[in-house]
């Protein structure tokens, strides 16, 4: 969420007409602390040249379609830090109250109390050592004080958001998880806590809150990929629409391989702003990507439904054959699967030997290959129809 305009797709163009007398910015600077903050330094900005082009991509063409639609004055809180990790916006009280982190508690405590200046200042020479030497060999560590950083539980909550409860706001949009990926089944728990606890905090109810899953990164694979920690990340996103008041951004075509800093960020934007239009604004608009309803076994294959379909039902883009489909038989082993559309929100899916499947998904990879939409261009949403755990289950934590 943090990566600025003028390092994204078009920048040129986009700060060149940035100017606006109905959009206005602010941005939160970076203060990691376990002590919560009451205020901080900034000031609301008419968008210029020079004010977009160092605010938040993703914030500023949400802000930017939004204020075209609706014709009003629009604000945007910039409050974000690349990195960071979703345990650092919740309060430490929180996480206490949950036995499951108490061994992950006392880690991040432990590492804290052992990290020092010396140690810290090592880091920054050899950052900086590595950049005057024309950024030859592998890169060193980024040289973040883990005692202050966005990685710390606590941390943001308490230097970033504290100081803006209560805000009048109409509403959220987020877009990180990338620093949790090995964890999804404990952001799975983490992410609607957060959400949760900004909502009670905030006292104006259960604002809308929109955000964007995990984009594609890492290489595209020949076969079906057997596990991914990207893909149960989505997992873990997707369950937490059973949260009221909530949209999710599919953006798994908006990545890039081979840089997890993807700069196409309008289409990110536009997608998160169709949910704000529709949800909370009341136009009629598409804004939810097709999503897994219900498998049925027929004819040594699968035929999959899927809800929230567009009435232009759904597409597959450049060619007829339908992209992203894995299936497993009895030995539970993944193979890319042949399938085609049969309906306007359904899908067969089949391969010649596997006689009885056991599992299906779809985009179920870091970066997976698939070419399924519907007619607004919205990527159908990645599933799983197994329930196993996957390998990103949390072993050492305490019991709940």
């Amino acid at each position: 969420m943090q990566w600025p305009l003028a390092q994204s797709d078009g920048a040129d163009l986009e700060v060149l007409t940035a100017t606006s007398s109905q959009l206005r910015m602010i941005s939160i600077p970076e203060v990691g602390t376990q002590q919560a903050q009451e205020d901080f330094k900034g000031q609301w900005q008419l968008s210029d040249a020079e004010v977009a082009a160092s605010f938040s991509a993703v914030g500023y063409h949400f802000g930017q379609r939004l204020q075209r639609a609706l014709g009003v004055t629009v604000g945007l809180i910039d409050n974000a830090w690349g990195g960071s990790a979703v345990e650092a916006w919740i309060p430490r009280e929180v996480l206490d109250n949950h036995p499951r982190y108490r061994n992950f508690l006392k880690d991040w405590d432990a590492k804290a109390a052992a990290y020092t200046d010396v140690q810290h200042a090592a880091c920054v020479a050899q950052w900086e050592a590595w950049l005057a030497g024309e950024r030859e060999g592998e890169a060193p560590r980024w040289p973040t004080d883990l005692r202050y950083g966005q990685g710390r539980p606590a941390n943001l909550y308490n230097g970033v958001l504290h100081p803006i409860l209560g805000y009048g706001m109409r509403g959220v949009i987020w877009y990180q998880g990338e620093s949790n990926a090995a964890r999804a089944e404990q952001y799975a728990h983490l992410f609607p806590l957060m959400i949760s606890t900004w909502r009670e905090q905030w006292q104006q109810g259960d604002f809308p809150f929109y955000w964007s899953q995990l984009a594609d990164f890492t290489a595209e694979l020949e076969g079906a990929q057997q596990e991914s920690w990207w893909a149960e990340l989505r997992e873990a996103q997707t369950k937490t629409l059973d949260l009221p008041n909530t949209g999710q951004a599919v953006i798994i075509d908006c990545g890039e391989g081979r840089d997890i800093h993807p700069r196409n960020k309008r289409t990110v934007a536009d997608r998160l702003v169709r949910h704000a239009l529709a949800k909370t604004y009341g136009y009629n608009l598409a804004c939810e990507s097709p999503r897994f309803a219900e498998l049925t076994l027929r004819d040594a294959g699968v035929e999959v439904r899927f809800e929230h379909v567009s009435s232009g039902g759904l597409y597959a883009f450049d060619v007829a054959a339908v992209k992203g489909f894995d299936l497993a038989g009895a030995d539970g082993i993944f193979h890319w699967a042949s399938a085609q559309i049969i309906g306007q929100d359904r899908i067969f899916v089949m391969h010649p030997k596997i006689t009885e499947p056991t599992a299906l998904r779809f985009g179920w990879a870091d970066n997976p290959v698939f070419n399924l939409f519907d007619r607004n261009g919205l990527p159908v949403t990645p599933f799983r129809t197994h329930v196993v755990d996957g390998i990103s289950v949390d072993r050492t934590a305490a019991a709940p």
